[in-house]
């Protein structure tokens, strides 16, 4: 095994696990799992705590907002308490406006279900990720944050390491050629992959302790 495999190895082992595994969302290939990772993918976009939009995520699940219509007819004071429970002040009242403005986007054009979506990229990752981008609060980071998790249910996104998963590799020593990175990887799924790189991107300690255990 070479060096960047035990990385890799160790980095995954420990911070392998998905922003949708982290918010509950058992992803699948349907409407609703598909819909709370867009809202994830919105709220991770701010410049907040991965921790406090992840359980947004699940606050405005909890509260029944699990689905562009119930998004779209909830008042705005419901969708501004949950973000507020979970501590997603800073962007709350933004955010609110940004998820009921998606939710209405999403039905009349898709007819809220974002299999639509995909079917009108036809296969294109690029076109899916200029398309993802139409929806409100969704700009190239958020589409990216979208993609690295729904290339488990949509194969051909994968696989799929973005830029924030790239300053990851290179923080921690590893090719920050995607096929060269990849071939680190072995068998390590692509998306387990891009979200412990993107968790070595976004804290330091992250891929130290990760280097120290490959070592």
């Amino acid at each position: 095994m070479t060096d960047a495999r035990r990385v890799v190895r160790e980095l995954t082992r420990a911070y392998g696990r998905t922003y949708a595994e982290e918010a509950g969302i058992r992803l699948r290939d349907t409407p609703q799992p598909l819909y709370r990772l867009l809202v994830l993918s919105v709220l991770l976009s701010a410049r907040i705590r991965a921790s406090v939009a992840v359980a947004a995520a699940r606050a405005l699940h909890e509260a029944g907002l699990r689905d562009p219509r119930r998004m779209a007819e909830a008042g705005r004071r419901r969708r501004v308490a949950a973000l507020g429970e979970a501590g997603y002040r800073r962007y709350d009242e933004r955010t609110a406006t940004m998820l009921a403005d998606g939710a209405r986007l999403l039905t009349e054009r898709w007819g809220g279900d974002l299999r639509r979506l995909r079917a009108e990229a036809d296969g294109d990752p690029g076109a899916l990720r200029r398309l993802l981008q139409e929806v409100p609060g969704l700009g190239p980071a958020g589409a990216d944050i979208f993609l690295r998790e729904v290339q488990r249910v949509w194969p051909e996104v994968a696989p799929f390491v973005d830029g924030k998963a790239l300053s990851g590799a290179r923080r921690l020593g590893l090719p920050e050629d995607r096929d060269r990175l990849l071939a680190a990887a072995g068998d390590t799924e692509p998306a387990v992959l891009a979200a412990a790189l993107v968790r070595a991107a976004l804290q330091k300690e992250v891929a130290e302790e990760a280097l120290r255990r490959a070592a």
